[in-house]
């Protein structure tokens, strides 16, 4: 169809700054396009990998065809072990929040689970940080008031919702 046309090496920090603008005004789409323009001539650029995975997780629950591998890939290829954490716990935090908002039989419970898979791995995440970095410490307690205000549980055996007719 058609050739995309090639960033040069001088324009990335431009580009990545208008891949977080286009992100603050709400336009994930844009910011992610501009984060494989920036990715197609730097395939390990760290702040273009955080700023696309950031992207995806905003389109979570939002009826685009995102997946949560998309997300877990580009966790993946985070060089840092800090940041593997941390992101990863983002992307399960936000895939529990898109769960919440959905509000289909069962989400509750399935939102639980991801904010407990996101609270491990910010306390992996914690455990690694840099000294005076506590932004784990942060959404895991997010999370948890997430959990608490909500009143969340896990699913039991006995515990199962039907949709109402």
């Amino acid at each position: 169809m058609f050739e995309l046309k090639k960033l040069s090496k001088e324009a990335i920090p431009a580009a990545l700054e208008k891949a977080v603008r286009y992100r603050l005004l709400n336009e994930p789409g844009e910011a992610e396009s501009v984060c494989h323009d920036v990715l197609s001539i730097d395939p390990d650029n760290q702040q273009a990998l955080v700023t696309l995975l950031l992207a995806l997780t905003d389109r979570f629950g939002k009826g685009y065809n995102i997946s949560v591998t998309q997300a877990r890939e580009v966790v993946s290829r985070l060089s840092d072990a800090y940041e593997r954490a941390y992101y990863a716990g983002i992307v399960r935090e936000r895939q529990a929040k898109a769960q919440l908002h959905q509000g289909h039989p069962g989400s509750g419970f399935e939102a639980y689970e991801f904010l407990r898979e996101a609270m491990m791995y910010y306390e992996e995440a914690e455990r690694v940080r840099p000294t005076g970095n506590d932004d784990a410490l942060l959404r895991w307690n997010a999370c948890a008031r997430i959990i608490m205000g909500n009143g969340l549980e896990p699913r039991g055996e006995d515990k199962i919702e039907l949709p109402l007719e």
